[in-house]
């Protein structure tokens, strides 16, 4: 319902035209460096499991998953999960990549306050994201009534859980990315020179995670915009 409304294309163009440039430089800076190889020519599976290990995380199992930009770390089965490309590629961007789901590895290890934190309100924020679009779709139909107006906050309310999980995930993962580039170069896995293009590919990676923090926030905007007025 809100698509049509020209104020809700207003308040989310910022987050459109941010996304859409990290899609776009993801693309690009991942394209650029998966065709560079490291000196050392170790492959994202190899790194991974020599960071792990260094770590004291030998516990922790790695597979290879399809997909292209698939790779994460489940905290739940402590599963490390690598996509194809960086799985057997011994490039600059794989090594980045691959450090990077190990740090989030390394915080659920060490305890992480943002990451216990996010893993915690998954579950909330989940429940608030579906649920919120129900009590606001409720909301707006009856919004004459004061049941109308309470549902309609109610959805804001749910919604928000959404965006304070967008919000939270910011720190998790420029931590993991600090946390991947200094164990890159301090384990000498990649030199100096190739760190520069490891940092380029997690930096544009971060700018996904700002603009879809950015899209939760100004629909927040929005909502809230819209209860006012009515």
């Amino acid at each position: 319902m809100f698509y049509f409304d020209i104020n809700y294309l207003i308040y989310m163009l910022p987050a459109i035209l941010l996304g859409l440039y990290a899609q776009g430089k993801v693309q690009s800076t991942y394209g650029k460096y998966s065709r560079v190889p490291s000196r050392r020519g170790l492959t994202g599976a190899q790194a991974a499991r020599y960071l792990l290990d260094s770590a004291g995380l030998q516990d922790i199992a790695i597979e290879r998953v399809p997909g292209q930009l698939s790779d994460h770390y489940d905290p739940r089965s402590k599963v490390l999960r690598l996509s194809d490309a960086v799985y057997t590629s011994p490039s600059v961007a794989a090594l980045g990549i691959a450090a990077h789901e190990c740090g989030h590895a390394i915080q659920h290890d060490t305890g992480y306050v943002p990451l216990s934190f996010r893993n915690n309100f998954y579950p909330v924020a989940n429940i608030g994201t579906n649920l919120g679009w129900v009590f606001i779709f409720i909301g707006f139909l009856l919004i004459n009534s004061d049941l109308g107006k309470g549902m309609f906050t109610l959805g804001i309310l749910g919604y928000a859980a959404a965006a304070v999980f967008s919000i939270v995930t910011l720190p998790v993962e420029f931590n993991a990315s600090k946390r991947a580039m200094a164990v890159l170069t301090e384990k000498g896995i990649i030199t100096m020179d190739e760190s520069e293009g490891a940092k380029k590919v997690l930096d544009a990676a971060a700018l996904t995670y700002v603009a879809a923090a950015l899209s939760a926030i100004m629909t927040i905007l929005y909502l809230i915009g819209l209860r006012r007025d009515d």
